[in-house]
């Protein structure tokens, strides 16, 4: 974590707490060994007579009369002996603004940022087992607005439906250095139903990925939320915004392809409901053995190599059916002139070439997100090469986030379609 000014003041802060603490400690000395002239004991008295309340609570961010806060603010606090607590902030005019306590108990997080340049009173209340409450205030200004802010975007909108394998994925407009991601994934919550263990993993400084443990659980609701506005991200760069959006998981669509049967199986809610004859990459041009899932659905496209590879082995052809694997161009599609060879020889530049009928009968049945298996071809599927966060195991999985991994104690609770673009540059 990053030293800040707050801090540093925040630990002479102590020590005049100490200070105080060893006057209060000597009085009390004093009032003890004095003769009170009566049978009765001794009590500290104050408050109309009623003794001091048990419970003690601390605000520790942000500091008392502190300015430039960042508007992502949350409102740090200790508290002692409380068998109750609660947060409370305001507004300059008085209004309360919505919030809710972090996991670990420790802050406050308002529902969205903090009004640039507004002021601030924020509240805590500790109550302990006598029912007296004892109350910490802070009171601060938000910073102006910054020039430099980092927008934040998901490749997902709302409302749309996507198959089990669909990682989350949400895209900083700069990159995140890494003593900073910890904050940003604090402010990156899923919520499931129905609840389903998952983590973080931050696939490059840009860019960062969820995904559950298991495949999504067909028909599962899902809301994800990036509580980045007015949130420092280094550099003297802040969160342009929050981002909610709200998905839905589809039927548990999944692919299964085996080099050594040329055979595709699709299975649905895990039941099989159609096996295809394929036929994949040659050996000079294999198709990779690994879990992909499908990124891009293109009803007719063109596949156009002849920039890559010059005339003599380039191509431009027209496909039907195309659904994008990886970005190094491994589609399934239609492939009419292969399928004399499909279901017993490898022909293609890499795909999974079936016939027309089943590329047509795939891609009515098959969604973005929908995961697919090859196995047992000469090249393996290299990590990063599409959405490939099921071709990790979970442990490895888990070391992409930033933040350490505890294994749950019970199950919690837990920017647009691809285009569709007349050119692409695969190997069919």
């Amino acid at each position: 974590m990053r030293a800040t000014h707050h801090r540093l003041t925040r630990r002479a802060g102590r020590r005049r707490v100490l200070a105080a603490g060893l006057l209060a400690a000597t009085l009390a000395f004093t009032a003890a060994c004095t003769d009170s002239g009566d049978d009765k004991p001794s009590s500290w008295q104050g408050n109309g007579g009623e003794s001091a309340p048990k419970a003690a609570a601390t605000i520790t961010e942000p500091q008392a009369d502190a300015s430039d806060v960042p508007a992502s603010t949350g409102i740090t606090f200790t508290t002692k002996d409380a068998e109750e607590t609660t947060v409370e902030l305001k507004d300059a005019s008085g209004k309360a603004v919505e919030g809710k306590l972090a996991a670990d108990g420790k802050s406050w997080v308002p529902a969205g940022a903090l009004e640039y340049g507004e002021k601030y009173t924020a509240t805590v209340t500790a109550t302990g087992d006598d029912g007296k409450p004892a109350t910490a205030t802070s009171a601060f200004t938000v910073m102006p607005k910054p020039d430099k802010q980092v927008r934040i975007t998901s490749f997902l909108g709302d409302d749309q439906v996507v198959g089990v394998g669909m990682p989350l994925i949400v895209r900083f407009g700069r990159a995140v250095p890494e003593d900073y991601r910890d904050d940003v994934q604090r402010r990156m919550t899923v919520t499931a139903t129905p609840a389903q263990e998952g983590i973080w993993h931050w696939a490059s400084p840009t860019e960062v990925r969820y995904r559950p443990k298991e495949f999504w659980k067909s028909g599962t609701t899902i809301s994800y939320r990036v509580q980045a506005g007015g949130l420092p991200m280094g550099d003297g760069w802040y969160g342009r915004s929050d981002l909610t959006v709200d998905i839905k998981i589809g039927p548990s669509v999944v692919m299964q392809v085996d080099n050594r049967t040329k055979r595709m199986t699709v299975t649905r809610d895990g039941k099989v409901v159609k096996t295809i004859p394929v036929s994949l990459g040659k050996k000079k041009t294999p198709s990779s053995s690994g879990t992909m899932v499908v990124i891009e659905k293109l009803r007719k496209t063109v596949f156009d190599t002849m920039e890559e590879l010059g005339p003599e082995e380039g191509y431009r052809t027209k496909i039907d059916y195309a659904q994008r694997l990886t970005w190094g161009g491994e589609f399934i599609h239609a492939a009419p002139w292969s399928e004399g060879q499909q279901g017993s020889v490898n022909v293609s530049h890499g795909c999974v070439n079936v016939s027309m009928a089943n590329g047509a009968w795939l891609f009515a049945n098959t969604r973005v997100g929908d995961p697919i298996t090859v196995k047992g071809t000469e090249r393996r599927l290299q990590n990063g090469n599409g959405w490939t966060d099921w071709n990790m195991s979970w442990d490895e999985y888990v070391k992409g986030s930033a933040l350490p991994y505890e294994e749950p104690e019970a199950t919690p609770s837990a920017e647009a379609t691809p285009d569709e673009t007349p050119s692409v540059d695969p190997t069919p």
